[in-house]
């Protein structure tokens, strides 16, 4: 990813502040309500990056680079958790049992944006990485770079 298009991710996710969160949100409504990953799968589309609609799949997706966790971060990079709907593949990540259900875009300086439902007002939040994993089933257990 050059450094343009982590600008324009940075600019294009800022704009979705606010919106709101709906799970399992379609195609047809992106831009206006999200899910964590159709926010992913909006952001990275406007930069003519295509990602596949689920978290798991996003983390699964070839294209991507597999960051060894406590890595020095970079923007755009994608963070998987595993949320409160983990799903496993085990066809997936070299055979360990890796649970992902939720996703953001790492910001730069220890943040992160993206669309949830863990905490008022449910929708596309930027929240510190900190603050995030305090939450139940929210700590980062997969990075990848596109």
């Amino acid at each position: 990813m050059t450094e343009q298009q982590k600008l324009q991710i940075i600019e294009i996710a800022k704009k979705q502040i606010g919106k709101p969160y709906v799970f399992g949100a379609h195609e047809a409504e992106e831009g206006e309500v999200f899910d964590c990953s159709s926010f992913v799968q909006f952001v990275f589309s406007s930069i003519g990056i295509d990602l596949p609609r689920s978290s798991i799949l996003q983390a699964g997706d070839e294209k991507g680079k597999e960051i060894t966790l406590g890595s020095e971060l970079e923007v755009g990079d994608l963070l998987f958790m595993r949320g409160v709907r983990g799903y496993y593949r085990d066809s997936f990540f070299g055979g360990r049992e890796l649970y992902i259900g939720h996703v953001g875009i790492y910001l730069g300086n220890n943040k992160i944006i993206h669309a949830q439902a863990h905490k008022e007002p449910h929708g596309v939040i930027v929240e510190t990485i900190e603050e995030l994993e305090k939450e139940k089933n929210y700590k980062i257990n997969l990075v990848k770079r596109f």
